[in-house]
């Protein structure tokens, strides 16, 4: 199996909500809204993918300033390929992209609170959030 990693920021939302649900996270995302999957797309700064052949198996989407910091807001890896270093990899390639300058953040999904630990990432407890009105 060879995986191919590439910046897509023209993803569609059709296939961005068939990876959220291929990988659990529809259940945490408006993935029944077109629309809005679609404006989340297009505001994102970086679009990583990850492809076996022409299946989309993983993305990331991160919101960046490109110097000092970069949120990353979805990851996302089909359950059918997980736990084979895809995450990893998409969160390498996002860091890359946005510069080794800014420093990456991200919420974790309740499901995978260790799993950013195990692959070197920092837990830091002191993060607030005002939540979504709609």
């Amino acid at each position: 199996m060879t995986i191919a990693y590439a910046a897509e920021p023209h993803l569609s939302a059709h296939e961005f909500q068939s990876i959220l649900v291929a990988s659990t996270l529809a259940a945490r995302r408006p993935a029944d809204d077109l629309s809005r999957l679609d404006q989340m797309l297009r505001g994102a700064d970086i679009i990583v993918t990850a492809r076996d052949g022409e299946r989309l198996i993983g993305v990331s989407r991160a919101i960046t300033d490109f110097s000092y910091c970069c949120y990353l807001s979805d990851l996302a890896v089909d359950a059918a390929y997980q736990h084979q270093g895809i995450g990893k990899r998409l969160i390498a390639e996002t860091h890359r992209a946005a510069g080794e300058g800014a420093t990456l953040i991200l919420l974790a999904a309740p499901a995978a609170e260790g799993y950013y630990e195990k692959i070197g990432m920092t837990h830091m407890p002191k993060c607030w959030a005002l939540p979504r009105k709609a």
